[in-house]
């Protein structure tokens, strides 16, 4: 009997020592957020990664109507949850996402904004770029994994997935799957940043202010997903994201972010024996 209890306790051990562990990694990503969020909130100059120009009615406008599409979008979605997506649907989304951003770079080279300096391209070099990203989005992990763990605890774990995770699960070629890495670690950072933190945070920031705009652009990035257990979670990671171009002042730190994320997610969708969640 003795023995029974020594090794549960030896067997203990191992499981109180990732706890202390995960616990000390959750404080550590707080402190690095909360010293992000201080450090933004007594910047009283122009926001990093912003020339003299601002955006104004215009933008507002085009702004407004880029939502509107996106909220129809997501209603569509919601009323029809069923739906599959293929390959032939993801290649679509991307063209039409294509057409939207290059619409939306030659309106505002139109207005006479420079993009390179509005968005940061050149503010800090590409390595400083890839290694901010790499410890942000670390730093990020612990909060997107709480609120993960919370929303399974109220909600459920539920049997869907969102239709990308589906289609990549669901593909029996290496091609669609390739076409599928691709998509998620190449091209949607680049998109999706521009579209979010780019221009709609841009737009937000300007009539709203830094902090409601990183809320509310955290609320549509999540929205735009179409998955409603992974809501929570989204909101959390559009937040890190939007926080992070801010603080930076550049749109490659997000889009850096972004990518690494990604990335690992179809790693732990390829190899799910090395992630049991």
């Amino acid at each position: 009997m003795r023995s029974d209890s020594l090794l549960a306790a030896l067997g203990a051990v191992p499981n109180f020592a990732l706890n202390v562990l995960f616990a000390l990694y959750f404080l550590a990503s707080i402190y690095v957020y909360v010293s992000l969020i201080r450090q933004i909130s007594v910047r009283t100059s122009v926001p990093a990664g912003e020339s003299g120009k601002r955006f104004g009615l215009p933008e507002a406008i085009l702004a407004a109507v880029l939502i509107s599409l996106l909220l129809r979008g997501i209603s569509a979605s919601v009323s029809r949850p069923s739906a599959q997506v293929d390959a032939r649907d993801l290649l679509a989304n991307l063209l039409l996402t294509f057409a939207l951003v290059l619409f939306i770079v030659a309106f505002l080279r139109f207005r006479g904004f420079d993009l390179s300096s509005l968005g940061g391209f050149f503010r800090i070099s590409f390595f400083r770029a890839l290694s901010t990203g790499t410890i942000l989005i670390l730093a990020a992990y612990p909060l997107i994994s709480l609120t993960d763990a919370i929303t399974r605890r109220l909600f459920g774990n539920g049997s869907s997935k969102q239709s990308i995770v589906e289609l990549f699960n669901g593909s029996r070629t290496i091609e669609q799957r390739i076409m599928i890495i691709v998509f998620a670690v190449a091209i949607a950072p680049v998109v999706e940043e521009f579209l979010f933190r780019f221009f709609l945070y841009g737009v937000l920031k300007r009539y709203f202010g830094r902090f409601l705009g990183i809320t509310l652009n955290a609320l549509l990035f999540a929205a735009a997903h179409t998955h409603f257990p992974s809501f929570a979670p989204l909101f959390i990671l559009g937040s890190c994201f939007t926080i992070a171009y801010e603080w930076s002042g550049s749109i490659l730190v997000a889009m850096t972010m972004h990518s690494l994320f990604n990335s690992v997610s179809l790693t732990a969708l390829a190899f799910p024996e090395l992630f049991p969640q």
